[in-house]
């Protein structure tokens, strides 16, 4: 083995070490979470702290399961009523912009990334007055159409990329045939777009699924709160209940890291649709 080869292997296995070290900083909190989620509350203020529960407790989980399913649910019907809304105004924007090319489509498009820097606590204020006069307070299809907000100028500039990379010669085929425009999207469009459909569907449903703002200024003291408002109250009413706490979001966490998990091959190729063509 030569001097050189020495030397590489001894700088990738400081890189390694650099990189497993980093991680688990990063990961820390998760972690501390989890521990946290499992300590008695009797152990809650042991100075040191145990870094592993040795007389871990179910006590928080049995406080999740008796009192934030609810809110769990209302999370997952706005989260998936979001994907939906989103996929539906945004597929045919994307391809309407990248194969149709419209008057105007670049105009269109730097208004769709400016649309993503206004604050959100704006828009909620907007939504708020809208709302107000329309009687969509409190209700799960206004939280759906306000998440929707934050998802679809982003899912238009996903679909825009990455359907400008579908041959033309696919299209002119299908126009040649007689399909029109909306056949062709439907039949042909679509289909080659499952991951950039993947990719949007991850980020608008992660999006809605962690919103706090336009829930807290919208849905906050309705009937149906998403987790997020089921965290924030559980935090002021039981502040001592730090296990109750934690395994709330650690619950919380697992639907989100889960398909996050399971959709991270689509939405690599997803988000890097369009950045190379030939």
């Amino acid at each position: 083995m030569t001097q050189a080869t020495v030397n590489r292997h001894g700088r990738t296995w400081w890189k390694t070490a650099l990189g497993i070290a980093l991680t688990a900083l990063m990961l820390f909190p998760v972690y501390w979470m989890i521990n946290v989620s499992f300590t008695r509350d009797q152990d809650m203020r042991k100075s040191p702290p145990d870094l592993f529960p040795a007389h871990g407790t179910l006590e928080g989980y049995r406080a999740v399961l008796d009192q934030q399913l609810p809110y769990l649910g209302t999370s997952l019907v706005i989260g998936l009523g979001t994907v939906a809304l989103t996929v539906a105004l945004a597929a045919p924007a994307g391809y309407a912009l990248a194969k149709l090319r419209p008057r105007g489509a670049g105009v269109l498009s730097f208004l769709l990334l400016a649309a993503q820097m206004i604050p959100g606590i704006i828009m909620a204020m907007g939504f708020y007055a809208i709302y107000l006069s329309l009687g969509l307070l409190q209700s799960v299809p206004g939280l759906i159409v306000a998440d929707s907000t934050l998802a679809v100028p982003f899912a238009v500039l996903i679909f825009t990329a990455f359907m400008s990379g579908i041959p033309g010669e696919l299209i002119q085929a299908a126009q040649m045939d007689g399909a029109r425009p909306l056949r062709t999207f439907w039949s042909i469009v679509l289909p080659m777009s499952r991951n950039s459909i993947v990719t949007v569907s991850l980020f608008a449903f992660l999006w809605s699924w962690s919103d706090f703002v336009f829930a807290s200024t919208l849905a906050n003291g309705g009937a149906h709160e998403p987790i997020t408002l089921g965290i924030y109250h559980y935090i002021g009413n039981n502040n001592q209940q730090w296990n109750a706490i934690m395994a709330t979001a650690v619950i919380a966490s697992l639907p989100a890291t889960v398909i996050l998990v399971l959709a991270q091959r689509y939405v690599a190729a997803g988000v890097t649709a369009g950045a190379v063509k030939d």
